[in-house]
């Protein structure tokens, strides 16, 4: 008890000191270098090469069996979409 009144620290005086920043500077390097890796294995998952044209109908009757393409997957086709109808206009 006789510690405690003569404290003249209080609640508001708490610092975070050298181990907080060396907490939040070693989260922000292993945040720097899962983004570095997360991005390279982006870069590996690259586009489908693009099939002849002549098996068109093939794809289509092969589509027509398959579950609906959702997320990524579905993003891509979008993407192709678009891009086939904006050449679709330049010609």
């Amino acid at each position: 008890m006789f510690l405690a009144a003569n404290s003249t620290s209080t609640i508001n005086d708490v610092e975070p000191g050298l181990l907080g920043f060396l907490v939040v500077a070693a989260l922000a390097l292993a945040l720097v270098f899962l983004l570095r890796s997360m991005n390279k294995q982006f870069r590996k998952i690259g586009p489908k090469p693009e099939d002849p044209e002549g098996t068109e109908a093939e794809v289509a009757s092969e589509a027509a069996n398959q579950r609906p393409l959702r997320g990524l997957a579905a993003h891509r086709a979008a993407m192709a979409a678009a891009a086939k109808a904006e050449d679709a206009k330049r010609d």
